[in-house]
């Protein structure tokens, strides 16, 4: 006799590159804040900064700052507001858009009965006015930064936070889906059943590869219909 594995009940989805349009704003932003604490645009140390926030994307930004910083917490600090205030305020000239088709897809999955939580390296402050500029409050009951976890990603907390304050039974019931290595990461660092990269952020197929994943999607308007497919029948 075989057992069903268990249903789905919570997908955790990362934001900028998966849910949200990046258009280059969170790299442009990281080039304001890295002028801020004194590597200049030009530089040895600002091209290695660069590419150190490349392969960073999806973790926390103060803990990428306190990185590059060898961890002075000051200029840490000054990065990150100095990456923020850019960031919005790209954010507030352009709008804020979302992934196309990612609103639908969150719906889909909600009315499937699964929980959905938003997952992300921002600030809670800059995470909620994406989300209201969104209009998507009474789409997101759940939403998560490091500072409400513990620690960022590539580490699982935000997953196993999102997995206690929804009352989620096991960690098999968890997919997540981002667009970084970073995401990945966290996912198979949780546990969870599905690991999902998506094509619609910084990294590709190639970085993909470099980290366990159970799934590559174009984009997050695929995940319900995979998330139905896996789910028991009976």
């Amino acid at each position: 006799m075989s057992l069903s594995r268990p249903a789905i009940r919570l997908v955790c989805l990362d934001m900028a590159g998966t849910t949200v349009e990046d258009g280059g704003t969170v790299l442009a932003a990281f080039h304001r804040a890295l002028d801020a604490i004194g590597l200049a645009e030009g530089t040895a140390e600002h091209a290695a900064a660069v590419t150190f926030a490349l392969d960073t994307m999806g973790q926390s930004k103060i803990e990428v700052f306190r990185a590059l910083t060898g961890g002075d917490q000051d200029r840490a600090a000054l990065g990150n507001r100095a990456f923020e205030a850019a960031y919005d305020e790209a954010s507030a000239a352009e709008g804020a858009r979302e992934i196309p088709g990612a609103a639908d897809a969150i719906e889909r999955m909600r009315s499937a009965g699964r929980h959905v939580v938003l997952t992300t390296g921002f600030s809670p402050v800059t995470r909620d006015r994406i989300i209201r500029t969104l209009g998507w409050g009474s789409l997101v009951s759940l939403a998560l930064s490091p500072a409400d976890a513990g620690r960022g990603r590539p580490h699982p907390d935000m997953l196993l936070t999102a997995l206690l304050r929804t009352g989620t039974d096991s960690v098999h019931r968890l997919a997540a889906a981002g667009d970084t290595t970073s995401d990945l990461l966290a996912a198979h660092r949780a546990g969870a059943r599905i690991a999902a990269a998506v094509r619609t952020g910084t990294h590709t197929d190639t970085d993909f590869a470099t980290v366990p994943h159970t799934h590559i999607l174009d984009s997050i308007t695929s995940l319900p219909a995979l998330l139905d497919s896996l789910d028991p029948t009976s």
